[in-house]
């Protein structure tokens, strides 16, 4: 995935809608087509779950005894998540999934380390899912710690300077002190809110839609194996935003 500009992220923000032997995937057991066939069909699916957890219609399917039992020799997820780990965002509820149905993987404002990655290339190495989604939601507490944090060292920089051009200057590296940071807040949620207000997307909504689009652009950055799997449209990837308010889940498009 190519990097993403500032005005990149501004169109995307504005365009959501309802709704090498061990460095490379190993060979799936099912064609392009069949995948690409099965990720949609697995996304549909769970867009329904997500409308009836909505309307108070939950089925919460696959969770009796049975279901249990028979999964104790293994799993065959369809689907990953990376979702945030809030506690009011639990992706099989909200998406109303039994056990087996998806692997879910949850960190504060789904930020990315090591074992995010190496866990999401066990799911699309291992055991083959066809879809991957990264899913952010509303009212993200990491993402308000991040700005926070942001407006902080905005302030540091601008307290620096003796008057407007050093500031300017030193606003110019702003970036590259971001990616330094020794937080990870600020090095990956503190730079989608900066290119959010690059992109004069500063609302929280918008900043929470740019996330998860920076999000996906990491993950594809930072993964050979992700990167392979999308080359051979073994795996799709698809952005999406949970409203607290309403519980439907905001499909984003970019």
């Amino acid at each position: 995935m190519a990097s993403m500009s500032a005005a990149d992220f501004g169109q995307f923000a504005q365009g959501s809608q309802e709704s090498s032997e061990e460095s490379q995937t190993s060979p799936s057991p099912f064609p392009s087509s069949m995948h690409e066939s099965t990720a949609n069909a697995t996304w549909s699916r769970m867009l329904q779950g997500n409308k009836r957890f909505a309307e108070g219609k939950a089925e919460h399917p696959w969770q009796d005894k049975e279901t249990r039992n028979m999964l104790t020799d293994g799993q065959k997820p369809d689907a990953a998540v990376l979702a945030c780990a809030d506690s009011r965002v639990p992706p099989e509820i909200i998406f109303d999934q039994g056990l087996g149905d998806l692997f879910t993987v949850r960190t504060a404002g789904q930020m990315i380390d090591d074992a995010v990655i190496a866990s999401l290339e066990y799911a699309v190495k291992k055991l083959h899912v066809s879809l991957l989604c990264v899913l952010g939601h509303g009212r993200c507490g990491a993402l308000q710690m991040a700005e926070r944090e942001l407006n902080d060292l905005i302030h540091a920089i601008t307290a620096e300077a003796d008057d407007s051009l050093e500031t300017a200057d030193l606003m110019d590296s702003l970036d590259e002190r971001l990616a330094q940071s020794d937080s990870i807040v600020l090095r990956q949620a503190g730079i989608s809110v900066w290119q959010a207000r690059q992109a004069e997307a500063d609302c929280l909504d918008d900043i929470e839609r740019v996330h998860v689009a920076h999000t996906i652009e990491m993950l594809v950055e930072r993964s050979e194996i992700i990167r392979q799997a999308l080359a051979s449209e073994q795996l799709m990837i698809v952005g999406a935003r949970y409203q607290l308010d309403t519980g439907r889940v905001e499909v984003l498009s970019f």
